[in-house]
């Protein structure tokens, strides 16, 4: 986790400045950092600081758009090839934002219920993947408009999903490999 240091409005998009504590190795110009889920590029970088850009698509389809100097903020390096894949492939490509509804605690864990566009719950399954605002995590239920997940102390501790509030958006995006099945079935049923 990290956080928003400053935000600075351009003719169409945003420059944000981030602090990122902890970061082991620097960050280099043009690399490429997701940031609550969404693939961004390195701007600027100076130890454990650096800047990114987000255009106009960006801001109207994730939840970046609403940040502010002082808001926390997931923060991962790109996968490197041969790197260990813990989790599902999770490209930075943010889909669409959910809602969250309801959260409760269930022993040390936490359920939260999530509200979404009805279109997206059709790429996704009880035990399936899905990303949070960046994190990778497993579907426990899944409904028309809606979904939810249970977080482990550890995701509660590292990532914003910890301190998430009711009726927070968040950065959606949906398996990569659903997407692609989807799009393969429709194509096929289009053209009988």
């Amino acid at each position: 986790m990290g956080r928003v240091e400053r935000v600075t409005a351009g003719a169409s998009g945003r420059r944000f400045a981030l602090w990122w504590p902890g970061l082991a190795e620097p960050l280099a110009l043009g690399e490429s950092v997701a940031v609550n889920g969404c693939c961004l590029t390195v701007v600027a970088c100076d130890g454990e600081r650096f800047e990114v850009e987000a255009g106009p698509e960006t801001l109207a389809r994730t939840n970046l758009g609403g940040k502010s100097a002082g808001d926390a903020l997931n923060f991962e390096r790109a996968l490197r090839v041969g790197d260990r894949l813990g989790g599902h492939f999770v490209q930075g490509h943010i889909d669409t934002t959910a809602t969250l509804d309801e959260r409760r605690r269930d022993g040390d864990w936490e359920f939260l219920r999530f509200s979404i566009d009805r279109e997206a719950t059709k790429l996704m399954v009880p035990k399936g993947s899905i990303a949070v605002d960046g994190v990778s995590l497993t579907l426990v239920d899944v409904a028309r408009g809606g979904f939810s997940i249970m977080l482990i102390p550890h995701t509660m501790d590292v990532t914003t999903l910890g301190t998430l509030a009711v009726g927070s958006p968040v950065n959606i995006e949906l398996d990569m490999i659903a997407k692609h099945v989807h799009k393969l079935y429709s194509s096929q049923h289009q053209e009988s």
